[in-house]
């Protein structure tokens, strides 16, 4: 995630200084501040993964469709993540406090663990991922006060998170104050990914995204839970960072799984023109997505022939877009509900600038859904539920369920 517009930045760092924010409310799901247009048609791009210089597809009309943002809870201070375990709800709200939401009741504070986090800019609490074979066991990703990555496992007590029960399982230096990833979550093999940014500064100033010995500008893939001291890496890896599944990001602030597949699908944050959207199977080991070799599939490099295919597979994004259209990518989830069955396999996306809704659908085709959902201020993330239907989480407080307006 890029550095928040200032204004949003003033606001985050305001509510900080003033010890927190003000108890959230739940919305009841009847309430609907959004309307959804019924003017105008969706839109779709036509696209399959690109090659470099492949241009960008063009607009066409497709469906009926309509969608619609349904909020289902508001007044966080600034939300970055929403997930479920059942029928509650976590929200994951970035100077370190961690809510759950359950319907008609109050959100309550699950986990804060405000004076470990440094929350300013980028940094903050920023990934929560629950562990899927031992129910008291959940892991979080914060920037603590050092400037540093920690992935740390706690325990939970009487439905609540208990504070003292951390573990550190991994803490990675960080040389700057952004580029600091975030999102964690359990693949379909059970193993905890960890999406890490580069570094922070611009152009790969520290020079780690092109190797294979630093675990920044990475994916990494290890295995926690109890019996592990630490963490284990998976057995079938042979580069010199044995936690590495793939290199060459710059900000996957949010990635996720689509388990009916096994694919992994990644949104890069870009730098000065183009955003990415990657998807793989997570089996295709040593993977290389080209930064700052490559920008999307523009050649950012002065010379664009520094991969060193040896190592790593090159991937090219299967989707893109430029900074006419937003500024800074918010991957989400694959729709696998039953509410909305003609979505089935759309993975849906957003832009922190603009705010649009698009989805990709299973045969490629990228529909823009923001005719009837309306831009949506500051998207930091999207959530998915225990049955498939994903939510928008927008930084200004407020979480959304999408739905079909009927």
């Amino acid at each position: 995630m890029r550095l928040l517009a200032a204004s949003v930045v003033a606001i985050s760092l305001a509510a900080a200084a003033c010890g927190g924010a003000a108890t959230p409310s739940t919305i009841a799901p009847s309430t609907s501040t959004t309307a959804a247009s019924t003017t105008a048609p969706d839109e779709v791009l036509t696209t399959t993964t690109l090659a470099p210089g492949e241009p960008v597809p063009t607009t066409l009309p497709w469906t009926d469709t309509v969608l619609r943002l349904e909020p289902v809870a508001d007044g966080f201070e600034q939300p970055v993540f929403y997930t479920t375990v059942g029928e509650r709800g976590f929200v994951v709200d970035q100077p370190g406090v961690i809510w759950a939401v359950e319907p008609g009741a109050d959100p309550v504070v699950f986990l804060d663990i405000r004076k470990r986090v440094k929350f300013k800019g980028e940094q903050g609490l920023l990934g929560l991922a629950f562990h899927p074979d031992h129910p008291d066991l959940f892991y979080v990703d914060y920037v603590a006060k050092n400037n540093n990555t920690v992935i740390s496992e706690f325990t939970i007590s009487g439905g609540l998170g208990d504070p003292d029960s951390e573990r550190t399982i991994l803490e990675i230096r960080q040389p700057a104050k952004n580029h600091n990833g975030g999102m964690i979550a359990f693949g379909p093999e059970g193993d905890l990914w960890i999406g890490m940014g580069d570094g922070g500064g611009a152009n790969d100033r520290y020079g780690n995204a092109q190797r294979d010995d630093t675990l920044l500008g990475a994916m990494l893939r290890i295995r926690v839970g109890p019996g592990i001291e630490s963490y284990e890496t998976p057995p079938h890896f042979d580069f010199r960072s044995r936690e590495i599944w793939a290199i060459g990001l710059r900000n996957p602030w949010r990635f996720s799984f689509d388990f009916d597949t096994g694919g992994i699908w990644i949104a890069d944050v870009g730098q000065g023109d183009v955003e990415e959207v990657n998807r793989e199977e997570i089996e295709d080991l040593g993977l290389n997505f080209g930064w700052p070799i490559y920008e999307g599939t523009d050649c950012f490099a002065a010379h664009c022939d520094g991969v060193d295919a040896s190592l790593r597979v090159l991937s090219f994004p299967v989707y893109e877009y430029r900074h006419d259209e937003g500024c800074s990518i918010t991957g989400g989830y694959v729709y696998r509900g039953d509410a909305i069955p003609q979505l089935d396999g759309h993975y849906f996306f957003s832009d922190w600038c603009s705010g649009f809704i698009r989805s990709i659908a299973p045969d490629g085709t990228v529909h823009d859904w923001t005719d009837r959902t309306g831009n949506v201020a500051a998207v930091t993330s999207f959530g998915r539920d225990d049955s498939g239907e994903i939510y928008v989480v927008s930084g200004a407080g407020t979480i959304y369920r999408i739905v079909e307006e009927h």
